[in-house]
Formats: C-alpha cells, structure tokens, sequence
C-alpha cells in the first residue's frame, strides 16, 4: 500500500489498514485485481487544485449565468412547462424545515402539518377541476395521464382508447410506453382544421374505455369538451381530461362541469419554477363514486397490488406544497384575474402577428395563452429572437408538419408588451 494520503477519501492510513484487515486482503490494489489492466488508470485524476467556498461559488455563478432563462430573457417558450411569476411568499413558506424535511409522510402521527396542505390541495383541486375526489399528486403530468388511462381501463374493463388530437406528443409517447405490454388499442383523432380535435364519435365503440382530450390542447386551442364527453358517455367510456397548463382552468369551465370523468395533468404552473423542465407535479381526480382518502392515514399497509390502479405511492409533496400556496395567495378572484391576463396577452401578440408581413395565424380556433405562428423560416426566426434576447417558441416541424413552418408560441403575464412588439419584430426579420 503507498505510503502517501488517500487524494479523495477521508480515511486515514490506520483506517484503511484496519478496514483492510477485517476483509482479509493485503493492500488496496488488491480489490482492484478484477479490473482488466487495459481499463485500469495509472496516474493521478486530472484534477484542478483546490478552491475556497467564495472560489467555487463564483466560478458556479458564471457558469450559471450562461443559461438561458425566464429572467434573463423575454421568455414565449411553452409546450406544457409554462413561465410565470412566482410571489416571494411562496418560497419563504416551503423553506421552513417543517416543511423541506418531509418528504413523503408516511407516519402521519408525525407529520400532520403536511397532511394537512395535502388536504388543503386536494380541495382546491376539487373546486377547479369541478370534481368530488381528489388523489395527493403523482410524478408528473405525463405519467398521470397514462394512469388515469389505466383507472379508466380497470374501471370498464375494456381496451380501447381513443386519443382526442391535441394531446402533448410527450404525454402520448409515455401513455404507450405504459399500455406496450398489454392488449390495448390506441386510435386517434385528426386535427380539425380550426386547430381543434376533429369530432371523436366515429372512434369511439363499445370497447373504448375512455377518450383522452387535452383542454387547452397541445397548440393551445380550446377544445370542445361538452362534446367529447358526450361522445365517450353514449358508448359507456370515459373522458379523460388532460390540463397541462392549469392556468387556464382560472379561466375556462371547469372539465367536471362539462362531463370529464377523470381530470389529470401538470399543476407546475402554481408556483413552481420551470427549473429546466422538471420537476412537476399534476393530479388526477375521479366523479360519481364514493372516495376513500387516506390523507389523514398511513399508507403502506392498505396497498393491494393486485387491485390498484398501479404501486404508485409517493407524491411530489414540495412541489405540490408551492402550489397549495401559491393558490392560497391568489385566491380564488386573483386565480381568475390571472387567467384574464394571460389571455388578453395572447391576444395582443395575435393581434401583432396578424398586421405583420410574412407571419400569419394558421388556425381560428379560440386559445388560451397559447398559439401557432406561420413564419418563413423557424430557425432563423428563431436564431433572430435570441439574438435579441428573446426566447421565440417551439419549432413544430417535428410535431405538426402539416401546418408548414410554423412556431408555437406562449405569453404569459411575464411578457411585456415592448417584448411582444420585439418578438414580432424579431420573428418578421424586420428588426427591433
């Protein structure tokens, strides 16, 4: 064994003989004996040498900065991760240490101010969603989807599910990684030419379990639920309602009331960061039976593997804890406002599109915060927007190609009307 310190390992020379000696082998090279001689390094890591706390914390700071950002941006990216402002309050709450040290309560004897926030949460979700149940939360908006599709399989005991167009392509993409190993029929419906779900009632037969319609879908179109509910109850399926902008229910009916049965989706836009994508979280809720909630009850021990919808048993209790206060601080009227605000911005900004050469809206359907514009040429618009400092939209060339370039483009409460004036500018090839 070489006389010299372990470089990266705490352990001094008599831990390590001692160690060494418990296992009954001679020195360290030893345990490495296994290892192909070819695969083996044999010098010392290319390690920079050390640096102080204020060294290190400057140098992460830069790096950081290099990343674009809502607020280092004029930020129009959507796509079901959507940029809002978050109150101060929401943050100083969920760091209390009550809070941040209790990851999944699985002794509710100690943690009832947790439990309660989850009660807390599955209400407010009951009053937007227009449903009677509630569950805690899941992962994210994606896998939600895919299990309420299997609740809804379980529940009619049939195979077939119909996808309304407009569902996000990634939450499609988990819904068959999910069902790829079970006997399950997948069909779905074309997109209108207003931007909408074409009608689903030709799909829908006696061995559908449930349609799947996103409100607003995935271009941000409102979508017509009344009917979609209506089309699923005349052949005994399901609705399956999926909000991966859940601003928008601050705005629009709630999915109970237009006949969803089982509502899921992303609620990330309650307070909690777009920190790069993730993480989220969502719910799923069901109407017209009795619920039984284990809020206020340990869980392991009632899991029936056999007869749950899946061995999910964790929620995103952090994530779910912002938007609890999130919403507490808006209140149901400032819900409301903020939803108003982010359809009159969308508006402004479709008003902007409409007067300027070489853009163009594609469809007519009524949207949320959320819509299509035509454009010549996507990356170079896009590569003129940053240079402006501006994050443009998303690129559909790889998710609707029918609709020819064509960016999908968000504005929330964020968006400044010189930013929306500059986007435009910047999307036309016009200048600022």
């Amino acid at each position: 064994m070489s006389a010299s310190p372990p470089r990266y390992i705490p352990h001094t020379a008599d831990d390590v003989r001692h160690m060494l000696g418990a296992i009954g082998v001679a020195d360290v090279e030893a345990l490495f004996a296994p290892v192909p001689e070819k695969l083996r390094l044999r010098r010392l890591l290319a390690l920079p040498e050390a640096a102080s706390e204020q060294e290190v914390a400057a140098e992460l700071a830069a790096l950081a900065e290099r990343n674009a950002h809502a607020g280092s941006h004029a930020w129009f990216l959507g796509a079901g991760c959507y940029a809002h402002y978050t109150p101060a309050a929401v943050d100083a709450l969920v760091s209390r240490a009550e809070f941040t040290t209790s990851y999944t309560p699985y002794q509710p004897e100690i943690s009832q101010g947790t439990l309660q926030a989850i009660f807390e949460w599955q209400t407010m979700i009951c009053g937007l969603t227009g449903l009677d149940v509630s569950n805690a939360s899941l992962y994210d908006g994606a896998s939600a989807a895919a299990e309420a599709v299997l609740m809804a399989m379980r529940s009619t005991r049939r195979r077939r599910i119909v996808l309304a167009h407009g569902l996000h392509p990634h939450y499609a993409d988990v819904l068959r990684s999910y069902v790829r190993a079970l006997d399950v029929e997948i069909v779905a419906a074309p997109r209108a030419a207003d931007g909408r779900s074409a009608p689903v009632d030709a799909l829908v037969d006696a061995d559908t379990a449930c349609v799947v319609l996103q409100q607003p879908g995935f271009l941000g179109t409102v979508q017509d639920v009344a009917a979609a509910a209506e089309a699923a109850h005349a052949r005994g399926a399901l609705l399956v309602v999926v909000v991966s902008e859940a601003l928008s229910m601050g705005l629009l009916r709630a999915p109970g009331e237009l006949g969803a049965d089982i509502v899921c989706g992303e609620a990330q836009s309650f307070g909690v960061a777009s920190s790069f994508g993730g993480p989220a979280l969502e719910t799923v809720d069901a109407r017209g039976k009795r619920g039984f909630v284990l809020t206020l009850s340990t869980r392991e021990q009632h899991i029936r593997r056999e007869k749950a919808t899946s061995n999910i048993c964790t929620n995103q209790g952090l994530c779910l804890l912002m938007a609890t206060v999130y919403l507490s601080l808006l209140g149901r009227v400032g819900l409301a406002q903020l939803a108003r605000l982010n359809y009159a911005k969308a508006e402004y900004l479709k008003s902007r599109v409409r007067s300027a050469p070489g853009l163009g809206l594609p469809l007519a359907a009524p949207t949320f915060n959320e819509f299509v514009v035509s454009v010549r040429d996507p990356a170079a618009a896009l590569a003129r927007a940053e240079a402006d400092g501006i994050v443009a939209g998303l690129d559909l060339a790889a998710y609707e190609p029918d609709l020819g370039p064509a960016l999908l483009v968000c504005a929330t409460e964020l968006a400044s009307r010189d930013a929306m004036d500059r986007l435009v500018a910047a999307l036309a090839g016009s200048g600022s």
